[in-house]
Formats: structure tokens, sequence, C-alpha cells
């Protein structure tokens, strides 16, 4: 549903005539149907009219039946334009923008117009009818409001604003869209068909046509207007109105006879029927109509078809009939069209038109009216052929056309030209110029653009590569550690000790430098000696073991000296192996603090119970009586440390470690 309906029922005895209210956000909708809906000869005549009023100083609606058909999805057959003013003073602006002035109707103030493109066209004053007596309307220039509350059928009492600021609102003041979702014809008001018979005809064409059918309160009124017999009651410029409308029917021969099974052809033209109608060559037309509309020949029927429906009539009513209508130009144009197809024949066996190019320019060219009827009425076999060939051979050469080829040479849809392009590749193939694809290719290389620049790719810059490290292994092993001063307790790493022979260790810190200078001088010689002497056998097997031992923490007593620690399965093991010196590593925080209570035995201070850490390869008291035999029997492992320095094996100075940090392996 294009609008959310929001009724408002009119008080016919106060008169009331407020308007439906409408939001905005429902005007593109009924933008979107202007531009969408109309044919591009539509829209160039509705834009004409709309720039002649508003150079006359008037505010102009799209009303009737085109708001009809917009909204309800049958074609749009004709425009119906309603300005607020004398619609009278645009004859000659109109005329002179191209417009062929058809009729005029001056009571009323309604122009009817031809415009290019077979577009039918009526400009009319809004205003309001009183009506003294049935069939006899008094006219009087009104609001577009009312001008809408005066029409038949709530369906035609729509309009669309074409004013700027307004443009695309929809104005329903008697709520016709509900009454176009619900297929219903309702009066507009309730005398309707008192007031003007015209509309018991206009009721029964719109049913034929559109299939809907009337409420119940309209049928009522409508069998009331028929039984009265209020037909008789019609005006004669509104019978010829009828009757000339019944030609510009989509199936006219269906109106017809819808008209005459309800009576009203009797009252309109009695000798006007079904039965004096081709009902054959209607079909025919039909046929060639469609086919023409599909190939982008859109012509009017209307001509042709009244000179079908009156094929069987006598000239005599033919001429009354003629006389009755009530738009001259529309009878001039049934008078020509004979002429007119005669004058198209000639053109199209010219000489000058020989190729297939040449007569299909001049058919989708020329005058639509013409076209058709010369289709259909002509009996020449040059004539027949050429329309033949229009109708089934010709439009398989736009199947040829190389899209593909197309877009690789970089002619898309997006290039303005390329409609032109298309066409002129259409001709050429119709023609027979372009046979393979190298002539296709030469034909299209012109019209192809230049390549696009490669696209420029912005790349980051890589980052340095971080410097390679050696890869160092760690092992644990259980020692008991005595507590500090300040109660801390840390927890560092140990490496693995490794033999180094050609490799210098890498560069001490300045953590390392600093715990250097406190070494003892005792130790000093111990790094000078050589480290040719290591064999890391023993040491490895002791590693080995103290990762099957489990931490056992030292407990220290501030009463009795530090005892030599009982022979344990590492000590054992290690008391096997002769002590061999080893070069003196850099001494750890953890050895330093293992060392100092280890001199001053008899004067540790009570110290608070030390938990397990992990194990060192720091010196560790070795009993007398398992002492290495080549060297003598060390009283204590302290006494050991600090005369005679003890061979140590090169072990790679652990970096500076921070406190609970994992450790990372690669």
């Amino acid at each position: 549903m294009l609008l959310e309906v929001i009724r408002t029922f009119p008080d016919a005895e106060s008169g009331d005539r407020s308007h439906r209210e409408y939001d905005a956000s429902t005007m593109p909708d009924y933008i979107y149907l202007l531009e969408n809906r109309l044919s591009a000869a539509q829209q160039n005549a509705l834009r004409l009219v709309r720039y002649a009023a508003r150079a006359a100083g008037m505010t102009v609606f799209l009303t009737g039946g085109a708001v009809r058909d917009l909204t309800s999805g049958f074609p749009v057959r004709d425009l119906d334009f309603s300005v607020q003013g004398n619609a009278l003073k645009l004859r000659k602006p109109l005329e002179k923008a191209g417009a062929t002035l058809w009729g005029e109707h001056e009571a009323s103030h309604s122009l009817f117009f031809w415009f290019p493109g077979s577009v039918r066209v009526e400009v009319s004053s809004s205003r309001r009818e009183e009506y003294p007596r049935p069939g006899k309307p008094v006219y009087h220039l009104a609001s577009i409001h009312e001008d809408l509350r005066r029409r038949d059928f709530t369906a035609n009492a729509m309009a669309i604003s074409l004013n700027e600021g307004s443009w695309g609102l929809l104005l329903d003041p008697l709520n016709g869209f509900a009454d176009i979702e619900g297929r219903h014809l309702r009066l507009a008001s309730n005398y309707g068909f008192i007031e003007d018979p015209s509309r018991l005809v206009r009721a029964i064409r719109f049913a034929a046509r559109t299939g809907w059918t009337m409420e119940p309160r309209t049928q009522t009124r409508y069998e009331n207007a028929k039984d009265e017999n209020l037909i008789e009651q019609i005006s004669p410029w509104a019978r010829g109105y009828e009757l000339e409308e019944i030609a510009h029917e989509e199936d006219p021969l269906k109106a017809l006879q819808s008209l005459e099974a309800e009576g009203w052809m009797k009252a309109l033209c009695p000798a006007w029927t079904a039965a004096r109608a081709d009902t054959k060559g209607l079909d025919e037309l039909n046929r060639i109509y469609i086919r023409l509309l599909m190939l982008g020949v859109s012509p009017d029927p209307s001509a042709a078809h009244i000179q079908l429906l009156t094929a069987k009539l006598s000239p005599k009513d033919i001429a009354s009939l003629k006389h009755s209508f009530s738009r001259p130009g529309f009878v001039e144009q049934w008078n020509h069209l004979d002429d007119s197809a005669r004058e198209f024949s000639k053109e199209l066996l010219a000489k000058s038109i020989r190729t297939p190019s040449a007569t299909w320019k001049l058919l989708v060219s020329y005058q639509p009216e013409a076209v058709l009827w010369l289709a259909f009425s002509s009996k020449n076999p040059q004539v027949q052929e050429k329309f033949n060939q229009f109708f089934n051979v010709w439009p398989e050469a736009r199947q040829k056309i190389p899209i593909a080829l197309m877009a690789e040479m970089r002619i898309v849809p997006e290039l303005a030209d390329y409609g032109k392009i298309a066409e002129e590749l259409f001709f050429r193939l119709m023609d027979g110029d372009l046979q393979t694809e190298e002539a296709i290719r030469a034909f299209l290389e012109p019209f192809s653009p230049p390549a696009p620049p490669p696209p420029v790719v912005i790349r980051r810059p890589r980052g340095r590569r971080a410097e390679p490290r050696f890869e160092e292994e760690e092992e644990e092993e259980t020692s008991a550690i005595g507590d500090s001063e300040d109660g801390d307790e840390d927890q560092e790493e140990d490496h693995e000790v490794e033999e180094l022979p050609e490799i210098l260790p890498p560069p001490r810190t300045k953590r390392a430098a600093a715990k250097s200078v406190s070494r003892p001088a005792a130790e000093e010689p111990a790094a000078k000696k050589p480290a040719e002497a290591v064999k890391p056998e023993p040491q490895k097997l002791v590693a080995k073991e103290s990762k099957k031992a489990p931490a056992q923490p030292a407990e220290i007593t501030a009463k009795a000296p530090v005892q030599p620690a009982k022979p344990t399965a590492k000590t054992k093991a290690a008391a096997k192996t002769p002590a061999q010196p080893e070069k003196a590593a850099p001494k750890t925080r953890s050895a330093a603090r293992a060392a100092a209570p280890a001199k001053s035995a008899p004067k540790t201070k009570p110290a608070k119970k030390p938990q397990s850490k992990p194990a060192r390869t720091v010196a560790k008291p070795l009993p007398k009586k398992q002492a290495a035999p080549s060297h003598k029997p060390a009283k204590s492992t302290a006494t050991r440390s600090a005369t005679k320095p003890t061979a140590r094996k090169v072990v790679k100075p652990a970096k500076p470690v921070a406190k609970d940090k994992k450790k990372k392996k690669r």
C-alpha cells in the first residue's frame, strides 16, 4: 500500500469542505510513479503543461483517470490536468510548444490537445458545478478541492500536485484510494446519476475496462436512475464525448457490447451496434499493435478502432457519428487514416530505403498511427515482406551483439554513448557488415576508452628483525639456602653447566659487574685456572640425580653450629668422583648468601624457617670421610672454600631475572 489512508467523511448537509492531510513521507511514492509509469512522450507532455501553467501564474494538478491508472496499475491512456485559473489562456503557449489542438469546450474551460508521441491531453479549469436541471450544468471557477468533490466517482476524485514545494503530493478528499484497493465504483455525490446522466454510461464503460463492481448503494442508485429513464436527459456534448470514448478504450468491442447490453446505445446512437463492427479485423489489429509496442513503436489505435467498429455502418450514419464527436481533431485523424498509410507506403518502397537498417529507422521514426494502419491494411507483397522482416527476422540481430567482447573492451552501460554504440552495432549486424569477431572488434576499437591506470598499492615498511639469540638449557637442583636479614625471599634461575671451549661468554650486565666487585678475594685465583681438566660426565650425573630428588629444607638453629649434612645419594655419588679443578664462575647473589653463614657459623643468628628453593649448583659441604684422595680432608665446607679454592666448571652466567618471571624456552 503506497500510503496509509485516513478517512475523512464530509458532511453533505453542513457543506464541510475540509480535506485530508497526508504525511510527507508518502510523496516520494507518487514521484516514483510519475517518473517510471509514464512513457517518455507522456513525461514530455506533462513537463510542457507544467511550464506553461507556471508561466501563466497558475497551479496545476494531474487529475482524473491518469491518477487512477497510475495507482491501480492500468496503462495510462491519456493525461488530464486541472489548473486553478482560466485554462483557455494556455491554448497559445501549448500550441507554440508543439501541441495540436483537437477540441475546446468553452463553457467548462476545457482544452483537448494532441502532443507529439501520440499523447492525448485534456487541460481544464478547476470548477464546481450546479445542476438546475438534470444534464444542464452551470460552471463556476473554484479550488482544486471543490473540483475533486464534484466529480463522478471517488476513484476519479484524486489529484497529484505538480507545483514547486508540493511536487508529488496526493490529494484524495473522498478516499478514492480505498475504493481502488477494494475495486469498487462509488459515487462522489448521492445525486451523481440524477445531475449528470452521462455517468450511467461511464459506470458501465469503467466496469467493462477494469472489471470493478459498483458498491451496493451506488448500484441501487444506478438501478433507480435507469428505471426513471434519466439517460434521455443527457446533453448533446456529453453524448458525443461518451461515443468517442468508446474508440479510446483498450478493448472497444467489449465496451460497445456492454453498453449495448445495458440499452445505452439506443440513447446514444441507435444505428451503432456490435454487429456493425469488424470483429476479426479488431483481433488482427490488436495483434499487430502489441508487436509494434514490443519493438518500440507506440501508436494510438483509437482511429483504427473507430474505423473497424463502424466498418458496416452506412455512410450517412458514419457522417452523423462524426458530427456528434466532441473533438474535431480526432475526427480529422480518422478521415486521414487511409491517406497517411498511402504516403507512408511510398516512402517505405522508395529506392533510398533498401537496407534493413534504413527500413528499420523509417518504421520506428514515422508517425506510428500510419505504421499501424499500413501494417494492417496493406495488400502489397513488398510492404508485407518488409513488415515480416521487421517483426520476425531483423530483431534477431540484437541477440548477436557481443556483450562480453564489449565489456572486455571497456564499453559498458556506464558510458555516456553506450546506447548509441549498441544501436549502431545492431544496425551493422542487421545489414551483415560485421561477420567475424575481428570485424566487430575493429568496429568497436574507436569507441573503446583507455585502460584505467593500475591501482596504487601502499606497502607498509617491514620492521627490523630481532638478532638471533643463543638458546640455553636450564636445570634445577635442590638446596637449602639461608634466609636474608630483611626477610625477602628471592627465587632466581640458574643455567645448566655447559662447556664453552671456543665461544667467549656474553658481556656481563651492570648487575653482574656490581656483584663481582663484592666477591671474596679467596675465589679470584680459582677463576684463573684452566678448564681443560673439567669432566662433565660426573656433573651431568649429579644433575640428573638432583632432578629426581625432592628439595629438602635445611633447618638451622641458633644454638648449635652448622653441622655437615649427612651423606645422601647425591653426595655419595659425588664422593666417588675425585674433585676436579673448576673454573671460577661469577658468583651469584644466592651463592654469596650461602657462603656468608658458612664462614661465621658459630655466630649465626636465629633465622626464620627456610623454604625449599630450586636446586643450585653451588658448592656443598662434603663429609670428611668421603674427601677426595688427592686433597687433604676438608674440615668443613666453609673452611675448605676459604683456605683452598676449588676448581669449578664453566657456568654460563645467568642473566638477572625479575621476580616471579616465568621461564621462556624457544
